[in-house]
């Protein structure tokens, strides 16, 4: 039995193995001229005849491959899992700027030949420090001497800045530009927080950044940053004139390398060689000339700044009197499509023209608004016969043109059938049409006919059913109403009282994600634990969390406000760390400690 179990293992590790054969390069994203760095190709199999890798450009062969393997086997619950690999190392010397293309790896295996996929790498020039130094992992830009911070224990304004820049500073009203905030940082930024502030003439919409919240190295005056897409707003001047946009002070946690400190010292717990040094950086002012839009504009001018383009359609075509048509205008395009007013529609005397419904699918881009805006307008003939609605205009600046450009649809016609009228005289009907606009209907003249009611309905057995019965009804949604309320502070209760075992399910998920060093998903689940467990203890729905309702519930609830700040700031360090330079590993330690302290210090206070 036992020798039929060891060939079924030793079966299906082989058909797995069989079937997980791929190769794949890992090389850093950038580097400096002079700099040596690693360029890995890993098979998924130990099954390899040969290798060939194409021509480095732009790099110096110096050695390689040098070979490693590595294998792995598995059993759980009767479970067998088998892993191997093989790498294949190749070192190369930096030589000329520039992003260059590594080639892909062809590899002969027994039975096939399977080639791996291409990466880009980019050289920055030389920051003066770095020459022949070895990069095994990553580029760490803060540690060559070049790009050191200048003094011990202290950071300053060439360390870690951050830049504001607009792409155009020469616009019209309404025409959109793009504020960026980029940041530059030779350290190890721990945290980084600041607020838009409020810009009188401008509408501004920020642009969802986290695609761009990716560390990128970039040679600015001679050194070699990592920088990162902090913030991007559009915004749309509303007035013209020299329009400025205000500095902003931004709040840094930095560690620095303290390397004055004794390292026996450090050994022995008498000292340490990091330090935290809080760090406040401010950004240049920006300053943008706003010009009028020409006059005088057309009558029907839109307010619409941009490029666009409509289509309009009618439906049905053919109907009947008091029936519905729908006149559908649909505007494409891109600028301030939020902030433009609906076309005029001009339609035939005697009919009903109702205000549009609007209905906008579009995205914040670098050009502003860009999509569409759907204006469905309701029309209801009163009255038969043949009909001609007249083309529908738009109008909108073209800001790249400096002209004011009309769009306009087709002539549409309606032919409407007469339908079933309401009962009344002649001159009724032909007064309701000619006042419809008023919603006021015509007043029949002369002596009404009416019959006073000789039973009154007040004390009758009729009444009486009725207040009975309205009684009763109150009591019974009464009841229900309380059991409903009472069962409902139950399973608040109880989610109260899960809040602090929920939370110590997700932090043990974490812990174990922190010592698979998988930096994403630890991150992704400490916030889960943060999130969902004022969710269940505030009893605040998870789409209704917002920084400033947690805070004034945490305030009414009494907890101190020293705790409730460094809830906030574990939640800042966690959405920041995933793209921070420096030791992702040791910011992993520090922010899980946070995190676990700060949960057992809201669950005592609550």
């Amino acid at each position: 039995m036992k020798r039929i179990f060891l060939v079924l293992s030793i079966l299906a590790i082989t058909i797995s193995a069989s079937y997980a054969q791929s190769v794949r390069i890992q090389v850093q994203d950038a580097c400096e001229v002079g700099q040596k760095i690693n360029v890995r190709y890993i098979v998924d199999t130990q099954d390899v005849e040969d290798i060939q890798v194409g021509e480095f450009t732009g790099f110096e062969y110096l050695y390689g491959p040098s070979t490693s393997s590595q294998s792995s086997f598995q059993m759980i619950n009767g479970k067998t899992t088998h892993t191997s690999s093989v790498t294949f190392t190749y070192t190369l010397l930096a030589k000329e700027e520039g992003e260059h293309k590594l080639p892909s790896a062809t590899v002969k295996l027994s039975d096939k030949t399977i080639r791996s996929n291409t990466a880009t790498i980019t050289v920055l020039p030389s920051s003066g420090g770095s020459q022949g130094s070895t990069s095994s992992n990553s580029s760490s830009n803060s540690s060559s001497t070049g790009n050191r911070p200048s003094a011990t224990g202290s950071v300053n304004a060439r360390d870690l800045f951050i830049t504001a820049s607009a792409n155009k500073t020469k616009v019209f009203e309404q025409e959109a530009v793009v504020l960026t905030y980029k940041l530059y940082t030779l350290v190890n930024i721990r945290q980084l927080s600041g607020d838009m502030p409020e810009l009188d003439g401008f509408h501004c919409q920020e642009l969802n950044n986290k695609a761009q919240l990716s560390l990128k190295y970039e040679n600015y005056n001679g050194r070699n940053y990592g920088t990162a897409i902090w913030r991007q707003y559009v915004l749309f001047p509303q007035k013209s004139g020299k329009l400025t946009i205000p500095s902003i002070s931004f709040d840094a946690e930095v560690v620095v390398t303290n390397h004055s400190a004794d390292p026996f010292d450090f050994f022995f717990g008498g000292g340490s060689l990091t330090q935290i040094v809080n760090k406040t950086i401010s950004t240049p002012k920006v300053e943008i000339d706003v010009q009028s839009l020409p006059t005088p504009s057309p009558n029907n001018f839109s307010g619409a700044v941009g490029k666009f383009t409509m289509d309009a359609t009618l439906s049905p075509q053919q109907l009947n009197t008091n029936d519905a048509a729908t006149l559908k205008l649909v505007v494409s395009g891109q600028g301030n499509m939020k902030l433009m007013k609906a076309p005029v529609v001009n339609a035939p005397k005697d009919f009903e023209l109702y205000t549009p419904k609007e209905t906008a699918k579009t995205t914040n881009t670098t050009s502003g608004a860009k999509g569409s805006i759907t204006f469905d307008y309701v029309i209801v003939p009163r009255h038969g016969g043949n009909y001609t609605i007249p083309p529908v205009e738009f109008v909108y600046f073209n800001p790249e043109s400096k002209k004011y450009v009309t769009l306009t649809s087709d002539t549409f016609q309606l032919a409407v059938a007469k339908g079933q009228q309401v009962a009344g005289t002649p001159m009724q009907e032909k007064e309701d049409l000619r006042i419809l606009s008023s919603d006021i209907h015509y007043i029949k003249n002369g002596n009404p006919d009416i019959e006073e009611s000789i039973d009154s309905f007040f004390a009758s057995t009729a009444y009486v059913l009725v207040y009975v019965g309205l009684t009763l009804l109150f009591i019974v949604l009464l009841i229900a109403f309380h059991r409903y309320a009472k069962s409902n502070a139950d399973l608040i209760r109880k989610r109260g009282k899960r809040a602090g075992k929920e939370a110590s399910k997700r932090l043990k998920q974490a812990h174990k994600l922190l010592k698979k060093q998988e930096v994403g998903p630890f991150y992704e689940e400490l916030l889960r634990a943060l999130l969902n467990y004022v969710s269940d203890k505030l009893n605040i729905p998870m789409t209704h969390l917002s920084k400033e309702n947690v805070s004034e519930t945490l305030s009414s609830r009494g907890v101190d406000p020293t705790l409730i700040h460094q809830y906030m700031e574990v939640i800042e360090s966690c959405e920041f760390a995933r793209f921070a330079p420096g030791d992702p590993i040791a910011n992993m330690d520090k922010t899980y400690t946070s995190a676990t302290n700060v949960i057992n210090n809201l669950d005592k206070n609550l």
